[in-house]
């Protein structure tokens, strides 16, 4: 090959090397500028890497144009740095070689980047589970107060509604107000903020306790907001439930003591001795705890008939040969209904035993009730009648079992009670309105 062909191949070589040296060292310049979250050891490396390729390129630029007879120290300086740079490049190759070896592989990366992928995928499916079967809803906000994420429905609109509005988009105004404020005022001093807010979804009023933080970036800078809503109306309906229940048990209470004070008067008005009122008043107690237990096992919600007429003849019940019949449908009565029903079949059943039907072993009750239709009125009628006992009379005057059933029983339930005191037995008939009638639960 001739000598001018192999010089331009020479300087062609020369040429590339310098212009490679140029690319390369502006693409680790750039790479070390863009990538600013790369370890600081890391940094120095490539600095390092691009400094000694841009010198390799000097050094063939200095060959190329023949700076070496013009300044003869030129050269020898690049080389000197490129012999320093290869020192530092030692040094540092081998102070990390133990790192450069622990150093994962390609397929190793990718595996454990598979293994943490799935690890919070599962981490994220947990916590998003968690969420939905739990009352909490976490969102997130941007500075305008639209939401950016939210875990789960909230307030009552699903989550497609929630993304992108503001409380007020999906409230209105007047509801989103204090919700509003207390988010401003977390944005506004990028400090937790919280509060209970009241709103009203589908008709039923809603409770929920708001909990606010500020959502900072990478700088410290607030872009938004980061909360949880958590939904404590029934905590709330309890709390109501509860003062109702309070003050249903101070007006029952009340009506408790006026109901055994006059039972008090009028056994005492009509008692022998204070040992025979002793036995009256103390009989009649118990049946209006037999009452109470029953109310109390349904929390005061109400009482079945049968059940109330059944506590109220146990011990006449559990005989071998039982002297009642009962019959009726089922139905269920409010408190103070079952309550003075009770106290009026207790006195029928004191006053059979004593005198009528359930004093002679061959005398028998029967307890029978039937439902009224509604163009009949509604509510229910009540029968007592009691066969094969000693012959009735009229009594000259009435006692205080017959006040129970025939006055207090007829004014508590605003209905009509007639007492027959036939000759073949007693007959004891008591209409209750609808009114004191609830739906069996």
């Amino acid at each position: 090959m001739p000598l001018l062909d192999i010089a331009l191949v020479d300087n062609a070589a020369r040429w590339i090397t310098v212009l490679s040296s140029l690319a390369i060292f502006v693409g680790l310049v750039r790479l070390l500028h863009l990538r600013r979250n790369l370890a600081l050891r890391t940094r120095l490396l490539g600095l390092l890497l691009a400094t000694l390729v841009l010198m390799f390129g000097l050094l063939s630029l200095l060959v190329i144009f023949d700076f070496g007879n013009t300044f003869p120290l030129l050269p020898m300086g690049v080389r000197i740095g490129i012999a320093s740079l290869n020192l530092v490049g030692a040094v540092a190759l081998w102070s990390n070689f133990a790192a450069l070896i622990d150093m994962p592989t390609p397929r190793h990366a990718v595996s454990e980047q598979r293994r943490l992928t799935l690890e919070l995928a599962t981490a994220l499916q947990r916590y998003e589970m968690a969420l939905r079967g739990s009352n909490v809803a976490i969102f997130t906000q941007d500075r305008d107060l639209r939401y950016t994420s939210v875990s789960k429905p909230l307030f009552g609109f699903p989550v497609e509604q929630v993304l992108g509005s503001t409380d007020a988009d999906l409230l209105g105004e007047g509801q989103a107000r204090t919700l509003t404020l207390l988010k401003g005022e977390a944005l506004g001093t990028s400090s937790s903020r919280k509060g209970e807010i009241e709103i009203e979804e589908a008709g039923r009023k809603c409770w929920y306790d708001i909990h606010i933080d500020p959502l900072r970036d990478l700088a410290g800078t607030t872009v938004g907001l980061t909360g949880a809503a958590v939904d404590v109306t029934d905590r709330k309906e309890n709390e109501q439930h509860l003062r109702l229940l309070m003050r249903e048990l101070t007006h029952r209470s009340k009506n408790l003591l006026a109901v055994i004070q006059a039972m008090a008067r009028q056994t005492a008005r009509h008692a022998g001795s204070i040992d025979g009122f002793v036995e009256i008043f103390s009989a009649r107690l118990q049946a209006l705890s037999k009452s109470h237990d029953l109310l109390v096992q349904e929390s005061w919600y109400g009482a079945s008939l049968a059940d109330m007429v059944r506590s109220q003849l146990g011990h006449h019940l559990d005989r071998e040969n039982s002297q009642f019949t009962i019959k009726g449908p089922n139905l269920f009565l409010k408190p103070e209904a079952a309550q003075n029903i009770g106290l009026a079949i207790h006195e029928l059943s004191t006053n059979a035993a004593k005198y009528g039907a359930l004093s002679v072993p061959t005398g028998h009750v029967d307890i029978t009730w039937v439902r009224r239709t509604p163009e009949a009125g509604g509510g229910f009628e009540l029968s007592w009648r009691e066969r094969g006992g000693p012959h009735v009379t009229k009594p000259a005057a009435r006692g205080f079992g017959s006040l129970v059933i025939e006055r207090n029983l007829a004014r508590a339930l605003d209905g009509t009670v007639d007492l027959d005191f036939a000759p073949s037995g007693l007959v004891c008939s008591v209409s209750v309105p609808e009114s004191h009638l609830i739906p069996d639960r």
